[in-house]
């Protein structure tokens, strides 16, 4: 059932009780209301109230037995076919299924929670930010099916960062059977301050007491039985580690769900006379309004109009306007201001403020009364204060910031060059051997420069790809994303941005998308925009096949390292002037005060590390067998046929008379200044729809030149870089237009993918389409004036 308050109560105590048989009788002459009979008596309900009544009709019955008995009895089931006994094990099974939320603090475990329960995937980050969306997935616990939704981590149930807002909308909209609020054991007295929240909800909810392992280990105490009796909320000692007290968790869960915890009960925090008058004041506005008093707990809402909320306040005022009731809204608002004014003069501050202090007074009380006491015999942080001094210190930050982006780089070079050679080997194996099999004609090329040339041009470069993202896990994982951001803060401050910004600019790395959706996390709507602006700036994993196909090509063995490390320097500097510009001229404002939680330093899990760095690999390979795959197909038939060719085009001489060919030669022009030919100009369109297409269009448009296949220079130990360095130097392609090209593949329009989550994260196109057009032009200064530089000079 969803509602709250009086009316999940009033409709409980007229008998709409977990397996009661209802029965639709007469619809009103309007067709609303709806009369009812239950329990022996009949009763009459407004659709819209009966509709946040749970029930499982005769269709969803038939539909679960059509399910069970598709194999067994195929012959078509109606509705005659289902008796009371079949209708009423419908309704068990329904009824099993209970709907749960994960809410808690970042870093509290939640998501380790919900991949623990579900067996799922999400990703498990030491640093706030992580989940940036909902994400759900199924558990089971006897014969009861969970629905578990892992949302956002969020301090707080206010609207100052789009996280909290989608929380408590979640809440008050999805209405989930229960809560599960996961509790940061270490850090006890804050994390209850979202569970006071929670209770003002009037949610049900159970608290797991996670990592309580790291608690007793550094010898900290707490009586749960006072301290669940004191909040009303059962309280479960938990590790999701090692699936401490899960079973348990679950357990309870069940009992809340089917009302028969002892525990659970529903309790009125008490904020003091002034504020107390003034919610039950605001409140009897609030109960007049049938709407309002069905869908929210109208002390919640009371405390949330008495702290100035915009968004409750919004949504009152655009309710009642809706409503007409412009009287009944200046009323409330009135008794709101009046209320405010009132807690001020009581209290000397604000009724935020106020209300605020007393939460963390009743925490602190709460706990005094369960004789809370932190220990002496570890200290959590005393490692990570350890290691701090050294990573996060003046003098040597940045530089092991720098040293371990290099042995990052160097390591994928050199390490992930072997499994490279073995995956390049097989992949020009299958070719000849295709090749050799099937007749000339244009499967065969299709096959070989088409789907293998394009396709297996980029999945040699799965190793490296393997290899940064498990230095990225190992950064995330262990918590020093969040010291990177925390050395950071000033010169992001200088950039006109939130020291929190460094966190989406880093998984930028990684990719573009999740990196924008990170930006939710920045409570500064001003530099949310200013950071999703630059994120494309930031070299993703994307882009790696084409700078290890171009550095490896151009460039000697001890110069690629630095040659990489310079191409993400070149993309953090750039970022650096387009965001004070941005700041200046674009989206002036004020930003926030820096405010970040530092969580201790964890080594990570070499299970959580291969699962993030798989998760990730596995995306890549969804890709080749996606839209490269495709685009490949596409690009070699774009090189393969021509507007006025009478055959095919299967040589390089006449492959510009392709359609590609075509296009590349309009275009060129463009590109003049830069240098390039008409072959890379095609590529960087390609790349409009995913960087690594890039990659997959070289090397279809290379595989089929055969331009040197009679030269000496050329033996069969030749290795793949020597060969596109001849075949691209031959067309006046040097070192310096290769390093421009590059820096164009850093810098302009980012993928459509990102497009998109600009667009989501803005709300607007106009925003989405800015990143793309700005980026775009930045790219062609920039490349354009390396090589006019280095020309002249």
């Amino acid at each position: 059932m969803s509602g709250h308050g009086g009316f999940r109560k009033r409709i409980i105590e007229m008998g709409f009780i977990a397996g009661q048989d209802v029965e639709v009788l007469l619809n009103a002459p309007l067709q609303d209301p709806v009369k009812y009979r239950i329990m022996g008596y009949e009763v009459s309900l407004r659709r819209d109230e009966a509709d946040m009544i749970e029930v499982v009709g005769q269709a969803e019955a038939e539909a679960e037995l059509k399910g069970e008995n598709a194999d067994a009895n195929p012959e078509p089931l109606t509705l005659e076919h289902i008796g009371e006994d079949e209708l009423r094990a419908a309704a068990r099974r329904h009824r099993h299924t209970i709907n749960v939320a994960l809410v808690g603090n970042p870093n509290c475990g939640k998501t380790s929670l919900f991949n623990f329960a579900s067996g799922a995937h999400a990703h498990v980050g030491n640093y706030s930010g992580v989940t940036v969306d909902a994400t759900m997935a199924k558990a089971t616990f006897g014969d009861y099916t969970f629905n578990l939704t892992d949302l956002p981590g969020t301090y707080s149930l206010s609207c100052y960062s789009p996280e909290e807002l989608y929380v408590r909308e979640h809440l008050t909209e999805r209405t989930p059977d229960v809560v599960i609020n996961v509790i940061d054991s270490s850090n006890l007295e804050r994390n209850l301050y979202l569970t006071t929240q929670l209770v003002d909800m009037n949610v049900r909810m159970v608290c797991a007491l996670n990592m309580f392992d790291e608690f007793e280990r550094r010898g900290d105490h707490v009586d749960i039985d006072v301290l669940q009796t004191l909040m009303g909320v059962p309280m479960i000692p938990t590790s999701f580690k090692s699936g401490r007290g899960v079973e348990e968790l679950f357990s309870t869960v069940i009992s809340v769900y089917e009302g028969q915890n002892k525990v659970a009960r529903h309790l009125h925090i008490n904020y003091g006379h002034e504020i107390e008058d003034g919610i039950a004041h605001i409140q009897q506005y609030l109960k007049a309004d049938e709407h309002i008093r069905q869908r929210y707990s109208t002390r919640y809402l009371s405390l949330k109009l008495l702290e100035n909320d915009q968004h409750a306040t919004e949504y009152i005022t655009r309710h009642l306007l809706e409503e007409h009731n412009t009287e009944d809204r200046d009323r409330l608002l009135a008794a709101r201001d009046r209320a405010a004014a009132r807690v001020l003069e009581e209290t000397g501050t604000d009724a935020e403020t106020a209300i605020m202090d007393a939460k963390y007074g009743f925490i602190h009380g709460a706990l005094a009364e369960a004789e809370f006491q932190t220990g002496t015999e570890e200290d959590t942080y005393r490692w990570t204060h350890f290691i701090d001094n050294v990573l996060s210190s003046k003098y040597f930050g940045f530089p092991i910031f720098f040293l371990i982006l290099f042995v990052m780089f160097q390591t994928t070079f050199t390490l992930g060059q072997y499994p490279m050679d073995w995956i390049e080997a097989g992949v020009a194996w299958l070719g000849e051997w295709i090749g050799a099999s099937m007749n000339e004609g244009p499967l065969r090329s299709m096959l070989v420069d088409g789907v293998i040339g394009g396709v297996g041009s980029v999945i040699v470069f799965l190793p490296q790809i393997l290899i940064l993202y498990f230095f990225i896990s190992i950064m995330e994982d262990s918590g020093y994303m969040s010291r990177a951001a925390f050395i950071m803060d000033k010169l992001m401050h200088r950039m006109g941005l939130h020291g929190k910004s460094f966190i989406p600019l880093v998984m930028g790395f990684g990719c573009n998308v999740p990196a924008v959706m990170a930006t939710r996390t920045i409570e500064s709507r001003r530099s949310r925009l200013i950071t999703m602006m630059i994120l494309p700036f930031m070299s993703c994993s994307a882009r790696l096949p084409i700078y290890i196909m171009i550095v490896g090509t151009f460039f000697t063995a001890q110069w690629r390292s630095w040659v990489m490390i310079s191409l993400y320097a070149v993309g953090i500097a750039v970022a650096v002037i387009i965001s004070r510009l941005l700041s200046r001229f674009v989206i002036p404002g004020e930003d926030t005060p820096f405010v970040m939680e530092l969580p201790p330093y964890r080594w990570p899990t070499a299970k959580a590390i291969a699962r993030h760095t798989w998760e990730k690999v596995k995306e890549y390979l969804k890709k080749m067998g996606g839209i490269i795959l495709v685009a490949s197909i596409i690009v070699w038939a774009l090189s393969y046929f021509g507007p006025s060719a009478t055959g095919p085009i299967d040589t390089a001489e006449n492959m510009e008379e392709s359609y590609i060919g075509r296009m590349g030669k309009t275009i060129e022009p463009v590109f003049a200044p830069q240098g390039f030919n008409w072959k890379l100009d095609v590529s960087l369109i390609a790349g409009v729809g995913a960087k690594e297409i890039v990659a997959s269009t070289m090397g279809v448009l290379y595989s089929g030149d055969d331009s040197f296949g009679d030269d000496d220079s050329f033996s069969e130990d030749t290795d793949k870089y020597t060969r596109l360095q001849q075949l691209m130097t031959a067309e006046g392609l040097t070192p310096l237009v290769a390093y421009a090209y590059l820096l164009f593949i850093l810098l302009y329009f980012p993928c459509l993918a990102t497009i998109v989550a600009i667009k989501n994260e803005t709300g607007s196109w106009r925003w989405a389409l800015f990143a793309a057009t700005y980026t775009t032009l930045v790219a062609w200064l920039v490349s354009a004036a390396v090589v006019q530089a280095g020309l002249f000079f």
